[in-house]
Parts: structure tokens; sequence; C-alpha cells
């Protein structure tokens, strides 16, 4: 479960650290899992503190507030802001290009911005996923050793994660959907509407399912045009392509 939990955790990380320069990347993802497992283990340590946040602060709209909702409807608020900007910089890049060549100062700046963020985030989520661990076991070694495990593996596929997802556009923005349901859902919980996550994890296999079909379309046409194979473009009509010669 911990596992499943930190791919939304992968996700934003691998989407931040894209934008940074290569060399940055790595170092980047490494601060920002290692700060997810500090983290936990610390909010780990203080469970007693951590149940404490479900206690009712105030009621409003019908609904009781406690610590806990107040910080989920504020990361998912986040989240959705952060994954709404990043989906307007991929479909207007002009605008978003200009924005670049008007700084000098690109570098180190935006390099602790991103692990800033990353380490907001990662309090939203380790929250989540704490609670969702005391309510499994009440073993507390046992959820030390399922955060040391599920952190590992998220190191491990970082930066193959993040790599698959840069060099497939689509998956991109697949992504930043992705990112931008699991906003929309921390802030339905915060409001009292309970989403299984299952139904969540389902949406997002499905279509990552979909997209996985997409993409070999996409290399089985690359290959036949590379082949000067007729490549089909609408129902019914065939596009002969033929291999370039060198005299033209």
């Amino acid at each position: 479960m911990e596992v499943v939990l930190g791919i939304d955790n992968l996700i934003f990380i691998s989407v931040l650290t894209n934008k940074l320069p290569k060399e940055q990347r790595s170092r980047a993802r490494r601060v920002g899992i290692g700060g997810a497992l500090i983290l936990r283990l610390i909010f780990l340590s203080l469970v007693t503190v951590i149940i404490g946040l479900k206690t009712t602060l105030f009621e409003a709209f019908g609904h009781s507030f406690s610590w806990k909702d107040l910080i989920l409807i504020a990361g998912g608020l986040f989240l959705v802001f952060k994954a709404t900007r990043e989906i307007h910089e991929k479909t207007d890049p002009e605008e978003h290009e200009l924005a670049h060549a008007a700084g000098s100062k690109v570098g180190t700046a935006s390099a602790a911005s991103v692990v800033i963020q990353i380490l907001l985030l990662d309090a939203v989520f380790s929250i989540d996923s704490i609670l969702t661990a005391i309510g499994m076991t009440e073993y507390v070694v046992i959820m030390f050793i399922a955060v040391i495990v599920a952190v590992t593996v998220m190191l491990i596929a970082a930066d193959p994660v993040a790599n698959f997802i840069e060099r497939n556009p689509t998956v991109v923005m697949l992504a930043l959907a992705f990112l931008l349901l699991i906003g929309t859902v921390l802030i339905a919980e915060g409001f009292g509407a309970h989403v299984p996550k299952g139904y969540i994890y389902a949406a997002m296999a499905f279509s990552a399912f979909v997209e996985v079909l997409n993409m070999m379309a996409r290399r089985a046409k690359r290959k036949a045009l590379a082949e000067g194979k007729p490549v089909k473009n609408a129902p019914g009509v065939e596009v002969a392509v033929t291999k370039p010669t060198a005299a033209g």
C-alpha cells in the first residue's frame, strides 16, 4: 500500500525535476525522495500527534474540519494549482519561453524552488500515508519497515520514470492530468467526501494502458514510414511513402 501511495509523490517529483537542467535533476530527485523518507519517519515517531490531527477544530458547511482536513485541502489546492500551471505551459509554450527569456537566472533558484515544492507536497502525502498505515496496523515497527521499503522503491524507480515521462510528451500531459485528479481527490477528502483509493488507481491504470496502446500505434506507424510501407491516415485511405533516395 505504501508503494502504491508513493506513485502520486513520484509523479509529482518527476514532473517538477524534469524542468531543471539535466545535471541537477537526479540530485533534486534524491533530495525530494530523501525528504519524503525523513518526514515519514518523523511522523511515525509522532504517531500520537498525527492521530490528534483528526480532532475536530470547527464545523462549517455541515462538516467537522480537523487539522488533517485543512492539510489535505491546502495540499490539494497546491497540487491543482501546480498541475494547471504546468498544463498551461505545455499548451502555450510560446508564453512560457518568453517568460524564461526575460529572466537570466534560472539555475540555482529554480532548483531550490523545486526542492521546496517537493518537500511541501512530501509533507501532505506523508501525513496521508501515515494515517492510512495507522488504520491498517498498530505495530509501529511494521510501519517503519513498510515506509523504508516503499521509499527505496521510489528511489530506484525515480530516474527511469522521470526519463520515460520526458521522452514521451503525451505521457507528460497524462501525468499532469493524474496530478490534477489527485489534487481534486485530496480537496474532496478534506471536505469529507471519501473517494476509495482503488477507484482512483484503477482509473489511472486504465488511462496508462490506453496511452501504452497509443505509443505502440505510433511506434508501428514510424516503423512503417521508415520502411516505406503504406500508412493509413484515415479509414479506407492509404498513403504510400517511399524512402528518400540519395539524389533527393
